[in-house]
């Protein structure tokens, strides 16, 4: 479990009295900061994002880290997950030396792997890759705001660890074992 203090400070709408574009340039800052600027690797794997579509001139996957929904024209802010933006980039860089658990995951035919940050004020926080054949994506993050979300995470990390004989991975190990499959 991750100690609270241990993370960088969460970005509120109080911060900026409520001014929603003041905040959501300021949320878009980290986003770039740490995911333009910065090359985030998982293991030895550098991530690549998914710039296009852009949504207010903004890059498709800042749009998916910090909006929630089905449908991807009625997608809405999520300000758990804006709020949490500072923590994408430890939880995916530093999975190991925090000891999170992370596993494959199968979503509408596409294998993806979850990486689960559980922190000791109760939060549970969630970033989500995309594993292509060549390359990785940073897909998504969320935050488990109800506990069945986090039950529902903990019984698919547990089908997983048992499905791979309790082996736990490494990063590398996991990424490669799924592009070996999607090379097939």
């Amino acid at each position: 479990m991750v100690k609270i203090e241990e993370l960088p400070e969460m970005i509120s709408l109080q911060d900026y009295r409520g001014d929603y574009h003041s905040y959501i340039d300021a949320v878009y800052e980290v986003f770039k900061r740490d995911f333009i600027l910065h090359r985030l690797i998982f293991g030895s794997n550098v991530l690549k994002l998914k710039r296009h579509p852009e949504y207010q001139q903004r890059a498709y996957t800042f749009y998916h880290m910090t909006h929630h929904g089905e449908k991807e024209d009625e997608r809405t802010p999520d300000f758990r997950r804006c709020e949490r933006m500072p923590w994408a980039r430890p939880t995916v860089e530093d999975a190991v030396v925090l000891k999170l658990k992370f596993w494959e995951q199968n979503r509408n035919g596409k294998s993806r792997v979850c990486i689960w940050m559980e922190v000791d004020n109760g939060d549970n926080y969630f970033v989500i890759l995309d594993v292509r054949k060549t390359f990785v994506l940073i897909w998504t993050a969320f935050f488990a705001e109800y506990p069945h979300q986090v039950k529902k995470k903990q019984k698919e990390y547990e089908e997983w660890l048992n499905s791979v004989g309790g082996v736990v991975m490494t990063p590398d190990e996991l990424i490669t074992d799924i592009q070996n499959r999607l090379s097939l």
